[in-house]
């Protein structure tokens, strides 16, 4: 197999990033033979491929409040600023940026014009659909013609 592949498994058998596992350079023959993850252990257990050692850029102070927090200090109502959706702020992109492809592809396929688009981009950025369904029924409702097989597209992309 390729070099690649034996370092992309080392890395998830060391849970390390890919560019901190190192490959001795009389062991790649080794490592390009290696098939399965049982034999990119024993390249590891070997000494072969070894990762080099993580960066600890941490103070003192912030490692101990690190382990404050992990033991769930600090981690109160008094010290949150923000909604519980604005901490977590993953959902809303990738909600949004679902609903945008739906739209963009409407867009593309001449089903909706420039103007149908400007108007349902602006609704999906003001956050009114929870759904893609929800805005694929809306565009429906406004009387653009979307049959099953778009429909279907549309909620799978």
């Amino acid at each position: 197999m390729s070099i690649k592949l034996t370092r992309r498994i080392a890395a998830q058998v060391m849970r390390r990033g890919e560019n901190a596992v190192k490959i001795k350079k009389d062991s790649v023959e080794d490592a390009k033979k290696a098939i399965t993850r049982d034999d990119v252990r024993a390249l590891i257990s070997k000494g072969a491929i070894y990762a080099t050692k993580e960066k600890h850029n941490e103070s003192r102070y912030g490692s101990e409040l690190h382990s404050k927090r992990q033991e769930g200090r600090a981690r109160g109502p008094g010290r949150k600023k923000g909604t519980y959706r604005a901490r977590t702020g993953v959902m809303y992109k990738k909600k949004v940026r679902a609903q945008r492809r739906i739209i963009s592809m409407l867009k593309e396929q001449k089903i909706i014009d420039n103007e149908l688009y400007k108007k349902f981009y602006a609704l999906v950025k003001g956050g009114t659909f929870v759904t893609k369904v929800q805005l694929i029924n809306h565009i429906k409702g406004t009387g653009v013609k979307i049959d099953d097989e778009m429909f279907n597209k549309l909620r799978h992309a």
